[in-house]
C-alpha cells in the first residue's frame, strides 16, 4: 500500500511504502526482555516506548565507499555498506533498550523492474521503499539519483538519508510503532489518517537524522553535505496538490534535523507533539 509520496516536485518523487493493509506483516511479534509483546502494546511502544529512553545512537563507526557518477556498482556497495552499519547501529539500539528480537531487514537494490508483496517496481517517480510483509527495503540503483532532482553523487549524505528513512520504517516496524500508526490510518483515530502517515513519515526522518548524526565524523557529515541533504529534504515535502501525508517541506526537513542535533531518540516522538509541528 503506497502511504504517499516525498517530494515538491515531479522529478522529486520518492515513495515509502508501508504495505501493511494489503499484504500484512506476517512476523511474530517483536518482545521486550521481560518477554512482553511490542506487538499487542503498539500503542505503548509509539507513545512511551523503550526506544525514546535508549539514548542516542552509538556510533558504529561507519566509513562510506565513494560513488561514481553513472556507476551502479559502486552505488551498490555504497548501499550494502551504509545498510550493514545501520544493521549494527540499530542492532545495538534495541539492545541498549532492553528490546530482544531486532532482526535486520532484507534488502533488494534494484536495476531491473520486478515486484515485492507490496507492489511493483518501479513505479511512477519510486526510488526506495520498505515493505513490512516481508521487512525489505527496496532501492532502484539508477533511480535514486533520477528522483534527487540532479544531485551529483558526492553529495553522498542526500542519498544516504533516503535509506536511513527506509530503515527508519523497518525500526519501525519491529518496535510495534508501524502497526499503531495504521491502526490510527485504518480507524480513522488520532486525527485524520493522512496525519498519522504523517507522524509515521516523519519520525522515519527523525530516526534517519539520528543516525546521520552519531555517524558524523566518519561518514563524514562535512557542513557541505548537511547542508545539500537539509536543501533536498525541503523539495520533497507535500506540494499543494499532492496528498498531504508526508509532511509539508519545512517539517520533512525540520525532522530530519531535530533527529541530526538531538541526538537521543526521545527526540522523535512524533506521536505526542501537537498536529502542528506534523503539518
Amino acid at each position: 500500500m503506497v502511504i504517499g509520496v516525498l517530494g515538491g516536485f515531479a522529478a522529486l518523487f520518492v515513495v515509502a511504502v508501508v504495505g501493511f493493509w494489503l499484504a500484512g506483516s506476517g512476523r511474530e511479534p517483536s518482545k521486550e526482555a521481560d518477554g512482553s509483546h511490542l506487538r499487542t502494546g503498539s500503542k505503548s511502544a509509539a507513545l512511551a516506548g523503550p526506544l525514546y529512553r535508549s539514548g542516542s545512537l552509538s556510533r558504529v563507526p561507519c566509513r562510506l565507499p565513494k560513488i561514481a557518477e553513472g556507476d551502479e556498482a559502486s552505488m551498490r556497495t555504497f548501499l550494502q555498506t551504509l545498510s550493514d552499519c545501520l544493521d549494527t547501529a540499530w542492532n545495538r539500539q534495541f539492545a541498549k533498550a532492553g528490546v530482544a528480537g531486532f532482526t535486520a531487514p532484507q534488502r533488494v537494490f534494484w536495476s531491473t523492474p520486478g515486484s515485492s508483496p507490496c507492489g511493483s517496481y518501479p513505479a511512477p517517480g519510486a526510488s526506495a521503499f520498505y515493505c513490512p510483509a516481508n521487512d525489505t527495503m527496496y532501492v532502484g540503483l539508477s533511480n535514486i539519483v533520477e528522483t534527487a532532482g540532479g544531485e551529483p553523487v558526492s553529495h553522498y549524505a542526500v542519498f544516504a538519508r533516503v535509506i536511513a528513512h527506509e530503515y527508519g520504517h523497518h525500526v519501525q516496524e519491529d518496535a510495534g510503532i508501524l502497526e499503531y500508526g495504521h491502526e490510527l490510518m485504518a480507524s480513522g483515530g488520532g486525527g485524520a489518517p493522512a496525519e498519522a502517515s504523517r507522524r509515521i513519515e516523519l519520525q522515519a526522518q527523525c530516526f534517519a537524522g539520528a543516525f546521520l548524526s552519531a555517524e558524523r565524523r566518519t561518514l563524514p557529515m562535512t557542513a557541505r553535505q548537511y547542508r545539500e541533504m537539509i536543501n533536498d529534504n525541503l523539495l520533497r515535502g507535500d506540494g499543494a496538490s499532492q496528498p498531504q501525508d508526508h509532511g509539508s517541506g519545512k517539517h520533512y526537513a525540520g525532522w530530519v534535523a531535530r533527529g541530526y542535533r538531538g541526538g537521543a531518540l526521545s527526540a522523535c516522538d512524533t506521536w505526542t507533539v501537537p498536529a502542528s509541528d506534523v503539518s
